[in-house]
């Protein structure tokens, strides 16, 4: 009996790089349980909602959720986001986005960022309203799920040796909201002498990742502005086809490619796969299986330095034959 992992596919290229990432994951020294469930706008389609309960209770029966990617169009009201929804349903409280150099052209050198950004609530909790012509949007920050957030982070940086964390925040404005983030999660970084904190105004901080994204190391955000920022980020290294992420609580994870669903490009063989490769490897992580996560890390980096990519980084591989490459390349 292997690891329970839900598999959500979703929508467009959903299909095509979960279909690689499965294909992967077959080759490493690991045995896996699949479960698949439906999510996203197809499967809102099909049964009128894009997040079915069954969903739900898949991924709580799970150890870890493997996502693709789904479409959330915006003009049909009340539509629920799927993976928002996964969110809180699972109290997938932090979002960790690690943006990292890789050998190819498009990519600035020397970058090694990791970004938590808080997953639960903010301006993300979905609570608008629309009052004599005016559009209210409430913005929810707790201490609860900063400090939590924040200890999360610490914890991580310790554990990873990392030296750094910048706090991102809008406190000199949102002098309540931000101003409490800022505060517990200063509160927090007092119990880790041995790692330095700095706070940056989240402006500021968009101009510096383009100036200087070297020097950072370790970032924690809000909701909005991380989501901002690691797309931001995320361009630095090569784009969205190459950003993993995970979305991790207490007990659960969901990992998943950063991209959206592409559905133009659905089924013709041209899906980058390395952000669902390097979402895999995040996933074997969690599971405590960093050995066979190294292996895949190893073998992408390998690729690239060979020179094999797919056309949206300069290659002319399509997604099956960089799959292929990566898996000939597990040492």
């Amino acid at each position: 009996m292997g690891y329970k992992i839900c598999v959500i596919r979703g929508d467009g290229i959903g299909n095509d790089v979960i279909d690689a990432g499965l294909k992967l994951l077959s080759h490493v020294n690991l045995d896996f349980d699949y479960s698949y469930a439906e999510a996203g706008y197809d499967c809102y389609l099909k049964n009128g909602t894009s997040i079915p309960q069954k969903t739900i209770e898949v991924c709580r029966d799970a150890d870890a959720t493997f996502f693709g990617a789904v479409s959330s169009p915006p003009d049909i009201p009340d539509y629920k986001s799927a993976i928002v929804t996964l969110r809180k349903e699972l109290d997938l409280f932090v979002n960790v986005r690690p943006i990292k150099s890789l050998p190819v052209e498009i990519s600035r050198p020397n970058i090694d960022i990791v970004m938590m950004r808080e997953n639960t609530e903010g301006m993300y909790k979905g609570i608008e309203r629309e009052e004599n012509g005016v559009a209210i949007a409430e913005r929810h920050i707790s201490e609860k799920a900063s400090r939590r957030l924040a200890e999360f982070t610490y914890k991580y940086a310790r554990e990873n040796n990392r030296k750094r964390v910048t706090v991102v925040h809008k406190a000199n404005v949102l002098r309540k909201t931000c101003g409490l983030f800022r505060r517990t999660v200063l509160s927090v970084s007092e119990n880790f002498p041995d790692i330095e904190t700095e706070e940056v105004i989240v402006d500021a901080m968009a101009m510096r990742l383009i100036k200087e994204p070297e020097r950072f190391d370790v970032v924690v955000t809000t909701n909005l502005f991380g989501d901002i920022l690691s797309d931001e980020a995320s361009q630095l290294v090569g784009g969205l086809g190459i950003a993993p992420s995970g979305n991790i609580g207490e007990k659960k994870g969901l990992f998943e490619p950063v991209h959206g669903s592409a559905p133009k490009y659905a089924g013709k063989d041209i899906a980058n796969p390395t952000a669902t490769f390097l979402s895999a490897a995040m996933m074997l992580d969690f599971l405590g299986e960093k050995k066979e996560a190294d292996r895949i890390r190893n073998s992408i980096f390998k690729t690239f330095a060979e020179g094999k990519r797919t056309k949206d980084l300069g290659g002319n591989l399509g997604t099956l034959a960089f799959t292929e490459a990566v898996i000939n390349n597990l040492e």
